[in-house]
């Protein structure tokens, strides 16, 4: 069984030090989906990179404003366009005359296409990039190098970033200490989040800083318990269709009994992805008609 650990207090409006040359902001956004807030982090001293300024509050730019102090900002990085992470980009970006950097991509749908769920509808269709981050691209801050590691799943354009030589890697909301991660279609998928796992298993880090919760100590161990939740999620699903349960929202209800109704469209999402995934591989069909849901059934 993953364990999670939900004993993180955040001090607003204060720059925290994890270690010498990393700080952490935590913004005054908690909710269902962020937590206690949304982790901005200052990489470096005399010259530093941002990863996600966060949502656009007051308190929080402050916060950030005098945590830097004279400090030049020689990039703002964004782990993925979400816009608890994205909102305030544009206004840091401009305050610090710092270029963006972020994993590049091809809008799939029109930006003002309709949202189709509320993770869907938190998406930055209009972040402005002036870097590239691919995978492998290394951002520099003095003696901080931080190298991008693509790890879709919860959104495709989902980035790692690992501080060299350091054993640290901030994780975004692709790895939390406090929860599993929300992967919701259509930008999210669930093949891409279990490769996006296996790619940490095979890694060395020994600390990681994500993007809502405290710092993970034991983050191997953590991964590997989220791989294997997610393959006894999908075997839990398989059973469902198998006692004959045919919608995600009959699966959710068996599944999910007795969690917070406020979680219920989580939980949908993700066996909505569950369900994609099993469909791609040839293991469930998919039945739609007009006007009702999908009905899904075993191969």
């Amino acid at each position: 069984m993953v364990s999670f650990t939900r004993d993180f207090e955040p001090r607003y409006g204060e720059a925290v030090e994890i270690v010498p040359g990393v700080r952490r902001i935590t913004a005054r956004n908690p909710g269902p989906f962020t937590f206690r807030g949304t982790n901005t982090y200052l990489v470096g001293t005399h010259e530093v990179v941002m990863i996600d300024p966060g949502p656009l509050l007051d308190e929080h730019l402050a916060a950030i404003d005098r945590a830097l102090g004279g400090a030049r900002v020689e990039a703002v990085a964004v782990t993925h366009r979400h816009l608890d992470h994205t909102a305030a980009v544009s206004t840091v970006a401009a305050a610090h005359d710092a270029p963006v950097a972020a994993f590049p991509v091809e809008a799939a749908r029109p930006a003002d296409a309709e949202p189709v769920n509320s993770v869907d509808a938190a998406r930055d269709r209009g972040l402005a990039v002036d870097l590239p981050l691919r995978d492998g691209t290394v951002l520099s801050a003095g003696e901080a190098s931080l190298a991008a590691l693509h790890t879709p799943g919860h959104a495709s354009d989902h980035l790692c970033l690992a501080l060299q030589d350091t054993g640290i890697l901030f994780s975004a909301d692709h790895v939390m200490g406090w929860s599993t991660t929300v992967v919701a279609p259509p930008d999210g998928r669930m093949r891409d989040y279990m490769t996006s796992l296996e790619r940490l298993i095979g890694r060395d880090e020994t600390l990681y800083l994500p993007g809502h919760g405290n710092v993970i100590e034991e983050p191997l161990r953590l991964v590997r318990g989220l791989h294997a939740h997610r393959r006894q999620r999908e075997a839990g699903i398989l059973g469902r269709l198998a006692a004959g349960d045919r919608t995600i929202s009959d699966i959710v209800a068996k599944l999910y009994q007795g969690i917070d109704p406020g979680l219920h469209n989580a939980a949908a999402l993700s066996v909505q992805a569950h369900l994609e995934d099993l469909v791609e591989r040839g293991l469930v069909d998919m039945a739609t008609s007009s006007g009702r849901p999908a009905e899904f059934h075993p191969i």
